[in-house]
């Protein structure tokens, strides 16, 4: 039997502070959208830049953790899943909206003595379920400098 794979990593900056927000079942949600930038040239070299953004959804702990840790323009790595929602308004019209549904986050900000952690030790600035794999690398491999952001 094939298996599916749903699976997204992304690297950008916060546009806005988070927002959680709880269901009626008392679980914590968090929202924030992520911008992504990339720059190429075309036949001619003329040079392009395009910014992409994401809709995040986190819940439970890792909600908690980013709602407290990130700000706007924190620059983070997040995991997870592709998920599209539909719902119809007051008006009959059909909405359609697709999220990031987080099951990881790294921040990549400097922050001190933090800064050189690595994936899987103690630390607010990733999801604590995380558990290193064997070849990862530092969180200060994927750092990326501020030009490489679209704002």
């Amino acid at each position: 039997m094939a298996k599916d794979l749903n699976k997204v990593m992304i690297i950008g900056r916060l546009g806005k502070d988070p927002e959680m927000r709880y269901t009626p079942g008392g679980s914590p949600v968090t929202t924030f959208s992520v911008a992504t930038g990339r720059q190429w040239k075309d036949g001619s070299g003329e040079l392009h830049e395009e910014t992409e953004w994401f809709n995040v959804v986190t819940w439970n702990k890792l909600a908690e953790i980013c709602h407290e840790h990130l700000r706007k323009s924190s620059r983070v790595y997040i995991e997870g899943r592709l998920q599209t929602r539909h719902w119809e308004d007051q008006n009959g019209v059909i909405h359609y909206r697709t999220e990031v549904v987080a099951s990881d986050m790294i921040m990549l900000d400097s922050r001190g003595p933090r800064e050189s952690s690595h994936y899987g030790e103690e630390s607010p600035y990733h999801h604590p379920d995380h558990r290193p794999q064997r070849g990862q690398e530092s969180k200060d491999d994927f750092d990326i400098g501020d030009e490489d952001i679209p704002f």
